[in-house]
């Protein structure tokens, strides 16, 4: 395994992760002001801002000089294609957080030349915590795997990653693939909440047309792929951060997942 892969970055990652999580915990169902970015529904908090200082502080305090890359404060927006890097989002369904719902996630995981080597997802409102590292992944300290369903029918599926407004026939094309594929269909708003989810088995696949931010999906791989599970790009590729598209499984029902991913788009 390459040299930057060491067991210590599952452990930093974990370590970060719990107290981003913390640090938001402490401001959640307290009113805490609400400010818009990019559009209505893009929204950010500044309980994002200190939950992301919080784990940067975490992290250069074992790996002063390695990058950074988050939604919030200063922090790079694109994953360096050499060496180590970690990729944060604090508060990832920050929507869920200000409505006061529990489904939102503190994530921090580790690249090596692009490729996930750590992750931990953290769900402060649950009181779990999900980490993976170079053998397995694992809820507060147990493994877990993905679940062994291999019927559609009895299937829950994802729809992740929120379209934008000019875009949400895309996200009713989503919606009827799954449903009309699968048994079921949950959002629980937060990528990173759902990938853990599939990790852990409770649902069977996450899918997505769009190109992913790498802070909402980088750490979430690794659970899954780390769980058993598969994770490709549309095109049935192995998935890349920088791929267009996100087809999650549980290995058994990948095909269907992928069919159902394909279908967002007008020209599949």
């Amino acid at each position: 395994m390459h040299e930057h892969a060491a067991t210590g970055r599952a452990a930093l990652a974990r370590a970060a992760a719990v107290a981003g999580g913390e640090v938001a915990a402490e401001c959640f169902r307290t009113g805490v002001a609400v400010e818009t970015k990019d559009g209505k529904t893009d929204v950010v908090t500044e309980a994002d801002r200190a939950a992301q200082r919080e784990v940067e502080e975490t992290i250069r305090e074992e790996h002063p000089e390695e990058p950074i890359v988050g939604e919030e404060n200063e922090a790079l927006k694109a994953v360096p294609e050499a060496g180590p890097a970690w990729i944060v989002d604090p508060i990832d369904g920050t929507n869920s957080y200000v409505r006061e719902l529990t489904t939102w996630a503190t994530a921090v995981g580790c690249v090596v030349d692009g490729e996930p080597v750590a992750a931990c997802n953290v769900l402060p409102a649950l009181d779990d915590v999900y980490t993976a590292d170079d053998e397995a992944a694992y809820r507060n300290g147990s493994e877990i795997t993905v679940s062994s369903v291999d019927d559609p029918e009895r299937a829950a599926v994802v729809p992740t990653v929120w379209w934008p407004r000019e875009r949400r026939d895309e996200y009713a094309r989503a919606c009827e693939a799954i449903v009309s594929r699968f048994g079921d269909l949950r959002r629980p708003g937060s990528a990173q909440a759902a990938l853990a989810m599939v990790a852990a088995g409770a649902v069977e696949g996450v899918i997505t047309n769009v190109q992913t931010e790498p802070w909402d999906t980088i750490s979430g791989v690794h659970l899954v792929r780390q769980a058993g599970g598969t994770v490709t790009d549309l095109r049935g590729e192995p998935w890349r951060h920088d791929a267009r598209g996100l087809v999650v499984s549980n290995g058994e029902l990948h095909d269907e997942m992928l069919a159902a991913a394909r279908a967002i788009d007008l020209d599949q």
